[in-house]
């Protein structure tokens, strides 16, 4: 499949962003998780905890994300390298920024956002460019689609919280026509000493605190760090895509390494 490419945004530079390959640094997942007595016990919880969050989920990710959250999903929505008149589907949409920012940057596509939490996707349809997208409801391991039936599959901040990721991504997979791309855009837990510490202060202390007295969900919100610390690294993710059987994975850092875009392509 011939790729349509736009010059210039695909190598925009955010702050503190890079093109690495995150297998190179030996992190490993074991480094930066630690145990915390849980209130929201794992990904298992994620239907509950954002059935609590939906109303007040893009005003919490404007503010602890600094607005910088938009940007990352445009630079995810460009990754996918679309065909003229191509398709997405937009696995864990939540409130819809992430398949929105798809119809922004690829005015011709044909999006499709899916969640399983139904005030998530109540929220989504609600916005005004909400009308340009086909919104439903499925579980993202068990996706409603035949095989090969989208030109991109993307994903924003949802791997973290699925029970299974190989799972989830071998879904995406068997969804994406040949040549066609899986981008994932996540949290991850900075390595730079220094930042990694100065992270560590805000996103486990100081944000739990911000975010649960705005959004009167305080449970929600400390879980946020635990998960990010428990989740894989780059490093453990590229591995996974590609044993997945994606090809020429390769990831992003942002945001001084607190955001990883990851992108694969399926080539058989």
């Amino acid at each position: 499949m011939t790729r349509r490419r736009r010059v210039g945004d695909a190598d925009a530079v955010d702050p503190g962003s890079s093109w690495v390959d995150c297998r190179a640094s030996g992190e490993t997942a074991s480094s930066v998780r630690q145990e915390h007595p849980l209130e929201f016990s794992g990904p298992s919880d994620s239907l509950e905890l954002f059935e609590r969050i939906a109303r007040c989920y893009d005003a919490m990710n404007r503010v602890l994300s600094l607005g910088r959250d938009r940007h990352w999903r445009s630079l995810a929505a460009d990754a996918l390298q679309l065909p003229p008149g191509g398709s997405v589907l937009d696995v864990g949409t939540g409130t819809g920024d992430m398949a929105l920012a798809v119809t922004r940057r690829w005015a011709d596509a044909v999006v499709v956002g899916l969640d399983p939490t139904a005030p998530m996707v109540d929220v989504a349809r609600q916005k005004r460019e909400g009308d340009r997208t086909c919104w439903t409801r499925a579980d993202g391991l068990r996706l409603p689609f035949p095989d090969q039936s989208f030109d991109g599959v993307i994903s924003a901040f949802l791997l973290r919280n699925v029970v299974d990721v190989p799972g989830a991504l071998t879904e995406q997979r068997r969804l994406v026509r040949l040549g066609g791309r899986v981008v994932c855009l996540e949290l991850s837990w900075p390595q730079t000493p220094v930042f990694r510490a100065l992270f560590r202060v805000y996103f486990a202390d100081v944000l739990p605190r911000i975010a649960g007295l705005l959004s009167g969900q305080p449970a929600a919100y400390r879980y946020l760090p635990r998960s990010v610390q428990r989740f894989l690294t780059p490093g453990e993710l590229t591995a996974t895509m590609e044993g997945v059987g994606l090809r020429n994975v390769h990831c992003r850092r942002l945001a001084l390494g607190s955001v990883t875009l990851h992108v694969g392509e399926r080539a058989t």
